[in-house]
């Protein structure tokens, strides 16, 4: 192996090419990536930069000394149009064809868009930026999708004085992850800080002067922003005979076709550790599965199965939402520790018989890290939770089904 290719320069990307270039492969490595801008941080998106707490530079992920020494053949600001399998060849929107020997996708996701123009979304840094510039006190803002990103975008106009209404199809936020309860709990925390948080209403169309509902209402705004999920970025791979579908299709070690691999954002991996196919779009499992296929692709005789516990993070207002695990399609939350009603708790999640996720709000790392253990070592029900383990008592738990 000669050449390797990795298309898509953010955290995953990054990750997979200074793996290579860690395990000593000294040939060449390209890196490809749509955006002008290296590879920078995208969770601050929604936060610290929206807020104007940070500066752009302070996103980079690395100086440009270190990438340098990398030694790498960068490809900013060109995407990738299209994959030849056969000819292990990859087409770039600039007309040009470069060969590899190992390829790594990690082109992440897009937004989902809205009939109609004019709305901002939250994928890149200019998006970012661009809605910074707009917010200040006074302006109406509508927040279309109460999700993590959404709730982010909307807790920070909301602090910047902005009058915020946030619209979502669901009767209650977050249900379809974290649960019903703790969805309320979390949605709890917009009204009380002002926001105007309408739930079960389905937007249909960005209008020149806001959105308009599935029942035709009218919803004034000065600006919109549509955060209503993400779809893997797949396109480019139409005709390249993998298997895409919500994501392009791996097996447990991230691997696609021969050499050719997926990590981050796009890519849809069997996980052993949980038994099922997932797509994970967080920060920390971008980072770690860019690692992984790259290691995978080096050394073929020594693979090993990516089976990761997904962790992500979420900021909204004071809360710090941390989670462990694989949460969505649980059947049973059982409050652990703390506080539902006081925003100061932590939840287990059960599917099937096993304990497969926790998520705290407003606790030390320290409170969840036991049961991400817990998780990792495929622990029971029974044994993580209706026992006294973690050390939490089974009498003293809030039960909830979903």
């Amino acid at each position: 192996m000669n050449r390797v290719v990795v298309v898509g320069a953010s955290a995953a990307g990054l990750a997979a090419v200074e793996t290579l270039r860690r395990e000593g492969f000294d040939g060449t490595v390209t890196l490809v990536g749509d955006e002008p801008h290296p590879p920078y941080d995208r969770p601050p998106l929604s936060k610290q930069l929206l807020s104007g707490e940070w500066s752009p530079g302070r996103l980079a992920l690395r100086p440009t000394s270190d990438l340098d020494a990398l030694d790498l053949d960068l490809r900013l600001g060109v995407a990738a149009t299209g994959l030849d399998v056969p000819d292990r060849t990859v087409r770039l929107a600039d007309g040009s064809a470069v060969p590899y020997d190992g390829l790594i996708v990690a082109t992440g996701v897009r937004p989902r868009r809205l009939p109609g123009e004019g709305a901002h979304v939250l994928r890149t840094l200019d998006d970012a930026m661009t809605l910074r510039d707009r917010l200040e006190p006074g302006l109406r803002l509508v927040v279309v999708g109460a999700g993590f990103l959404g709730a982010e975008a909307a807790a920070v106009a909301r602090r910047l004085g902005a009058e915020v209404t946030l619209l979502e199809p669901a009767p209650v936020p977050l249900a379809h992850a974290v649960g019903e309860e703790v969805g309320r709990v979390l949605s709890r925390a917009h009204l009380d800080h002002g926001v105007n948080l309408r739930t079960g209403v389905t937007v249909t169309a960005v209008t020149e002067d806001g959105v308009r509902l599935a029942d035709g209402e009218q919803v004034d705004a000065d600006e919109v922003l549509v955060a209503i999920g993400s779809l893997p970025h797949t396109e480019w791979l139409a005709d390249s005979g993998l298997a895409v579908g919500d994501g392009l299709i791996c097996d447990e070690y991230c691997e696609a076709a021969r050499n050719v691999y997926a990590a981050g954002d796009v890519a849809r991996w069997y996980n052993p550790l949980f038994g099922t196919s997932m797509r994970i779009e967080h920060r920390t499992n971008a980072a770690e599965q860019g690692m992984a296929a790259a290691r995978n692709l080096l050394h073929p005789e020594a693979r090993k199965p990516f089976a990761p516990v997904p962790y992500f993070w979420s900021d909204q207002y004071d809360m710090k939402v941390q989670a462990y695990g694989y949460l969505r399609g649980h059947d049973e939350v059982a409050v652990v520790d703390g506080d539902l009603q006081a925003r100061r708790f932590v939840a287990a999640y059960r599917t099937g018989d096993r304990l497969t996720g926790a998520l705290a709000v407003g606790m030390p790392p320290k409170a969840i890290r036991t049961w991400r253990q817990a998780i990792a070592a495929g622990a029971s029900w029974r044994e993580a939770v209706r026992q006294e383990t973690p050390a939490t008592a089974a009498d003293t738990k809030e039960v909830v089904h979903d």
